[in-house]
Protein backbone atom coordinates (compact mmCIF):
# COMPACT_ATOMS: atom_id res chain seq x y z
CA UNK A 1 0.00 0.00 0.00
CA UNK A 2 1.33 3.59 -0.83
CA UNK A 3 0.43 4.56 3.03
CA UNK A 4 3.03 1.93 4.10
CA UNK A 5 5.40 2.99 1.66
CA UNK A 6 5.06 6.85 2.50
CA UNK A 7 5.68 5.71 6.11
CA UNK A 8 8.39 3.60 5.70
CA UNK A 9 10.16 6.62 3.03
CA UNK A 10 10.24 8.74 6.10
CA UNK A 11 11.49 6.27 8.31
CA UNK A 12 14.70 5.78 6.53
CA UNK A 13 14.73 9.65 5.48
CA UNK A 14 14.83 10.14 9.11
CA UNK A 15 17.02 7.59 9.88
CA UNK A 16 19.99 8.47 7.46
CA UNK A 17 19.96 12.23 8.64
CA UNK A 18 20.73 10.31 12.29
CA UNK A 19 23.12 8.18 11.24
CA UNK A 20 24.52 11.03 9.43
CA UNK A 21 24.66 13.46 12.22
CA UNK A 22 22.98 16.69 10.24
CA UNK A 23 20.49 17.16 13.49
CA UNK A 24 19.77 16.69 17.19
CA UNK A 25 19.32 12.62 17.65
CA UNK A 26 16.61 13.07 20.18
CA UNK A 27 14.85 15.23 18.08
CA UNK A 28 15.11 13.25 15.38
CA UNK A 29 13.61 10.17 17.09
CA UNK A 30 10.91 12.44 18.34
CA UNK A 31 9.95 13.30 15.12
CA UNK A 32 10.09 10.28 13.22
CA UNK A 33 7.64 8.63 16.48
CA UNK A 34 5.08 11.31 15.77
CA UNK A 35 5.10 11.17 12.10
CA UNK A 36 4.72 7.35 12.59
CA UNK A 37 1.57 8.23 15.38
CA UNK A 38 0.13 10.76 12.78
CA UNK A 39 0.27 7.93 9.85
CA UNK A 40 -1.06 5.29 12.37
CA UNK A 41 -4.34 7.61 12.56
CA UNK A 42 -4.31 8.28 9.24
CA UNK A 43 -4.36 4.45 8.60
CA UNK A 44 -6.87 3.62 11.30
CA UNK A 45 -8.98 6.74 9.49
CA UNK A 46 -8.65 5.10 6.50
CA UNK A 47 -9.39 1.01 7.89
CA UNK A 48 -13.23 3.01 9.28
CA UNK A 49 -13.57 4.58 5.47
CA UNK A 50 -13.53 1.24 4.05
CA UNK A 51 -14.94 -0.71 6.29
CA UNK A 52 -18.33 2.04 6.17
CA UNK A 53 -17.63 1.57 2.23
CA UNK A 54 -18.10 -2.10 2.66
CA UNK A 55 -21.09 -1.98 4.60
CA UNK A 56 -22.41 0.52 2.83
CA UNK A 57 -21.98 -1.32 -0.41
CA UNK A 58 -23.52 -4.36 1.63
CA UNK A 59 -27.02 -2.53 2.54
CA UNK A 60 -26.85 -1.81 -1.84
CA UNK A 61 -26.31 -4.91 -2.67
CA UNK A 62 -29.01 -5.97 -0.33
CA UNK A 63 -31.22 -3.57 -1.44
CA UNK A 64 -31.11 -4.47 -5.29
CA UNK A 65 -31.83 -8.28 -4.02
CA UNK A 66 -35.03 -7.11 -2.30
CA UNK A 67 -35.90 -4.88 -5.59
CA UNK A 68 -35.40 -8.14 -7.79
CA UNK A 69 -37.51 -10.44 -5.74
CA UNK A 70 -40.03 -7.68 -5.77
CA UNK A 71 -40.30 -7.24 -9.41
CA UNK A 72 -40.26 -10.97 -9.71
CA UNK A 73 -43.46 -11.15 -7.41
CA UNK A 74 -45.11 -7.90 -9.71
CA UNK A 75 -44.09 -10.64 -12.93
CA UNK A 76 -46.17 -13.38 -11.41
CA UNK A 77 -48.93 -10.83 -10.60
CA UNK A 78 -49.42 -9.97 -14.11
CA UNK A 79 -49.18 -13.49 -15.72
CA UNK A 80 -51.74 -14.33 -12.77
CA UNK A 81 -54.20 -11.46 -15.07
CA UNK A 82 -53.05 -12.43 -17.92
CA UNK A 83 -51.38 -10.06 -18.59
CA UNK A 84 -47.79 -11.26 -20.06
CA UNK A 85 -46.51 -7.49 -21.75
CA UNK A 86 -46.61 -6.24 -18.28
CA UNK A 87 -44.56 -9.48 -16.37
CA UNK A 88 -42.37 -9.47 -19.33
CA UNK A 89 -41.14 -5.70 -17.87
CA UNK A 90 -41.38 -6.56 -14.80
CA UNK A 91 -38.71 -9.44 -15.63
CA UNK A 92 -36.31 -7.09 -17.46
CA UNK A 93 -36.92 -5.02 -14.50
CA UNK A 94 -36.06 -7.94 -12.17
CA UNK A 95 -32.87 -8.92 -14.52
CA UNK A 96 -31.19 -4.98 -13.98
CA UNK A 97 -31.96 -5.26 -10.40
CA UNK A 98 -30.22 -8.57 -10.04
CA UNK A 99 -27.20 -7.40 -11.98
CA UNK A 100 -26.65 -4.69 -10.02
CA UNK A 101 -26.60 -7.11 -7.03
CA UNK A 102 -24.06 -9.31 -8.68
CA UNK A 103 -21.95 -5.83 -9.04
CA UNK A 104 -22.39 -5.00 -5.93
CA UNK A 105 -21.68 -8.19 -4.15
CA UNK A 106 -18.40 -8.14 -6.52
CA UNK A 107 -17.37 -4.87 -5.00
CA UNK A 108 -17.72 -6.16 -1.48
CA UNK A 109 -15.27 -8.88 -2.05
CA UNK A 110 -13.13 -6.55 -3.52
CA UNK A 111 -13.42 -4.18 -0.31
CA UNK A 112 -13.17 -7.12 2.12
CA UNK A 113 -9.76 -7.68 0.88
CA UNK A 114 -8.73 -4.30 0.81
CA UNK A 115 -10.12 -3.53 4.56
CA UNK A 116 -8.11 -7.02 5.45
CA UNK A 117 -4.87 -5.60 3.98
CA UNK A 118 -5.41 -2.17 5.49
CA UNK A 119 -6.32 -4.02 8.93
CA UNK A 120 -2.73 -6.13 8.32
CA UNK A 121 -1.01 -2.76 7.53
CA UNK A 122 -2.65 -1.12 10.72
CA UNK A 123 -1.66 -3.59 12.91
CA UNK A 124 2.01 -4.18 11.55
CA UNK A 125 2.07 0.16 11.66
CA UNK A 126 1.30 0.08 15.51
CA UNK A 127 3.61 -3.02 16.29
CA UNK A 128 6.23 -0.76 14.52
CA UNK A 129 5.00 2.63 16.63
CA UNK A 130 5.14 0.42 19.86
CA UNK A 131 8.61 -0.32 19.05
CA UNK A 132 10.16 2.53 17.79
CA UNK A 133 8.40 4.23 21.01
CA UNK A 134 10.24 1.99 23.15
CA UNK A 135 13.64 2.44 21.15
CA UNK A 136 13.03 6.28 21.69
CA UNK A 137 13.07 6.37 25.12
CA UNK A 138 15.76 3.56 25.11
CA UNK A 139 18.06 5.63 23.03
CA UNK A 140 16.81 8.68 24.66
CA UNK A 141 17.78 8.21 28.11
CA UNK A 142 21.33 6.73 26.62
CA UNK A 143 21.59 9.95 24.32
CA UNK A 144 20.95 12.05 27.38
CA UNK A 145 23.10 9.81 29.66
CA UNK A 146 26.09 9.80 26.97
CA UNK A 147 25.44 13.77 26.76
CA UNK A 148 25.59 14.22 31.19
CA UNK A 149 28.69 11.76 31.22
CA UNK A 150 30.33 13.33 28.26
CA UNK A 151 29.80 17.20 30.17
CA UNK A 152 30.90 15.50 33.19
CA UNK A 153 34.32 14.50 31.61
CA UNK A 154 34.69 17.49 30.38
CA UNK A 155 33.77 19.74 32.99
CA UNK A 156 36.27 16.90 35.18
CA UNK A 157 39.12 16.56 32.18
CA UNK A 158 39.07 20.09 30.19
CA UNK A 159 42.46 19.35 28.99
CA UNK A 160 44.36 16.25 28.00
CA UNK A 161 45.84 14.20 31.43
CA UNK A 162 49.22 15.25 30.58
CA UNK A 163 48.61 18.85 29.70
CA UNK A 164 46.56 18.69 33.36
CA UNK A 165 49.66 16.94 35.30
CA UNK A 166 51.60 19.84 33.83
CA UNK A 167 49.07 22.23 35.22
CA UNK A 168 49.16 21.10 38.70
CA UNK A 169 53.17 20.85 38.37
CA UNK A 170 53.47 24.81 37.54
CA UNK A 171 50.66 25.70 40.74
CA UNK A 172 53.19 23.21 42.76
CA UNK A 173 56.09 25.01 41.50
CA UNK A 174 54.55 28.74 42.09
CA UNK A 175 53.22 27.72 45.70
CA UNK A 176 56.83 26.80 46.54
CA UNK A 177 57.65 29.99 45.10
CA UNK A 178 55.30 32.15 46.73
CA UNK A 179 56.43 30.05 50.38
CA UNK A 180 59.91 30.52 49.82
CA UNK A 181 59.49 34.21 48.95
CA UNK A 182 57.11 35.00 52.16
CA UNK A 183 60.00 32.56 54.09
CA UNK A 184 62.69 35.02 52.84
CA UNK A 185 60.36 38.47 54.01
CA UNK A 186 59.55 37.56 56.83
CA UNK A 187 63.40 36.36 58.01
CA UNK A 188 64.27 39.78 56.13
CA UNK A 189 61.68 41.12 58.23
CA UNK A 190 62.70 40.01 61.63
CA UNK A 191 66.53 40.35 61.42
CA UNK A 192 65.82 44.58 60.43
CA UNK A 193 63.79 43.51 63.83
CA UNK A 194 66.69 41.79 65.92
CA UNK A 195 68.83 44.92 64.46
CA UNK A 196 66.81 47.82 65.24
CA UNK A 197 66.52 46.31 68.79
CA UNK A 198 70.00 45.14 69.01
CA UNK A 199 71.04 48.99 68.48
CA UNK A 200 68.95 50.13 71.12
CA UNK A 201 70.25 47.72 73.33
CA UNK A 202 73.84 49.40 72.17
CA UNK A 203 72.57 52.50 72.86
CA UNK A 204 70.99 51.98 76.37
CA UNK A 205 74.40 50.47 77.52
CA UNK A 206 76.64 53.41 76.37
CA UNK A 207 73.80 55.64 78.15
CA UNK A 208 74.76 53.90 81.20
CA UNK A 209 77.82 53.63 80.94
CA UNK A 210 78.21 57.55 80.32
CA UNK A 211 75.99 57.86 83.14
CA UNK A 212 78.28 55.64 85.17
CA UNK A 213 81.15 57.65 84.69
CA UNK A 214 79.76 60.83 85.19
CA UNK A 215 78.61 59.58 88.87
CA UNK A 216 82.25 58.13 89.39
CA UNK A 217 83.39 60.91 88.21
CA UNK A 218 81.38 63.22 90.42
CA UNK A 219 81.77 60.88 93.87
CA UNK A 220 85.65 61.59 92.98
CA UNK A 221 85.47 65.07 93.13
CA UNK A 222 83.53 64.82 95.96
CA UNK A 223 85.66 62.65 98.09
CA UNK A 224 88.27 64.66 96.99
CA UNK A 225 86.54 68.13 98.26
CA UNK A 226 86.02 66.23 101.17
CA UNK A 227 89.77 65.05 102.00
CA UNK A 228 90.45 68.42 101.61
CA UNK A 229 88.22 69.76 104.16
CA UNK A 230 89.58 67.31 106.92
CA UNK A 231 93.13 68.35 105.82
CA UNK A 232 92.85 71.45 106.81
CA UNK A 233 90.95 71.39 109.83
CA UNK A 234 93.70 68.52 111.10
CA UNK A 235 96.45 71.06 110.93
CA UNK A 236 98.11 72.60 113.86
CA UNK A 237 97.99 76.51 114.75
CA UNK A 238 101.39 78.51 114.91
CA UNK A 239 101.01 80.92 117.60
CA UNK A 240 101.39 84.36 116.23
CA UNK A 241 105.01 86.51 116.92
CA UNK A 242 104.66 89.58 118.82
CA UNK A 243 105.77 92.64 116.49
CA UNK A 244 109.15 94.25 118.92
Amino acid sequence: MEAMKRILRVIRVNLNGLVNGAEDPEKILEQTFLEMQSNLVQLRQGVAGAIATQKRTERQAIAAESQAQEWYHRAQMALQQNNEALARQALAKRQGYQQTATNLLEQINQQKQVVEKLKEDMRNLELKTAEVKTKKDMYIARARSAEASYKIQEMLGGVSTTSSLGALERMEDKVLQLEAQSEVISQISGDNLETRFAKLNSINHVDAELAAMKTQMLDQANNTKVENSLSEQQEPTTPKTPEC
